[in-house]
C-alpha cells in the first residue's frame, strides 16, 4: 500500500467555544435615550491539537457605551478544528490565518448577533472581514518588530 502524500484540508468541526454578555450598568442605563457607541475588536489564534490537526479560534468583543457607561459587552469565541496534512510549510500560516477564519467567522457573526438580540437589543452584525489583509497585516507588524537580544 503505497503512502498517500495528497494534501488534506477537512472541516473536522465547528463550534461556540465561550460566550459572555454583561450588562453592568441595567437596568438604570437601558432608560437613557441616546445612541451607545459601538466598540468592536477581532482575534485570531491557531494552536495544534493533534498530529496534523489544529484549533483556529476566531474571537469577537462587542462593547456598547453611553458616554462612559457600558451598555452590554459580549465576548465569544468561534472555533473549528481542521485536519491539515501534506500541505508545504509556508502554506500553514495563510491556511490557519485566512482560510480557516473565514469558515469559522460567519458561524462567530451570527451566534453575536443572536446573543445581543436575546439580551434585548438591536443585533449588532458584525461586518465582513477581509482576513487576508488581516493576517498580511499581522505579518508586516511581526516582521517590523526587533529582534529579542540576549543579556550577554
Amino acid at each position: 500500500m503505497a503512502d498517500n502524500q495528497d494534501p488534506i484540508f477537512q472541516i473536522q468541526r465547528v463550534y461556540l467555544k465561550e460566550a459572555s454578555l454583561e450588562q453592568p450598568n441595567s437596568p438604570a442605563i437601558l432608560l437613557e435615550q441616546e445612541q451607545p457607541t459601538v466598540d468592536i475588536q477581532l482575534g485570531v489564534n491557531a494552536s495544534p491539537v493533534a498530529d496534523g490537526v489544529y484549533e483556529v479560534t476566531v474571537t469577537a468583543t462587542v462593547q456598547t457605551k453611553i458616554k462612559d457607561k457600558t451598555v452590554f459587552l459580549v465576548e465569544a469565541s468561534q472555533a473549528g478544528i481542521f485536519e491539515l496534512r501534506n500541505l508545504p510549510q509556508e502554506q500553514m500560516g495563510p491556511i490557519m490565518g485566512i482560510a480557516c477564519p473565514q469558515i469559522v467567522y460567519p458561524y462567530l457573526r451570527g451566534n453575536v448577533a443572536d446573543l445581543i438580540q436575546r439580551a434585548g437589543f438591536p443585533p449588532v452584525h458584525l461586518s465582513e472581514i477581509n482576513f487576508q489583509a488581516m493576517y498580511e497585516s499581522q505579518q508586516q507588524q511581526q516582521a517590523a518588530q526587533p529582534e529579542p537580544t540576549l543579556p550577554q
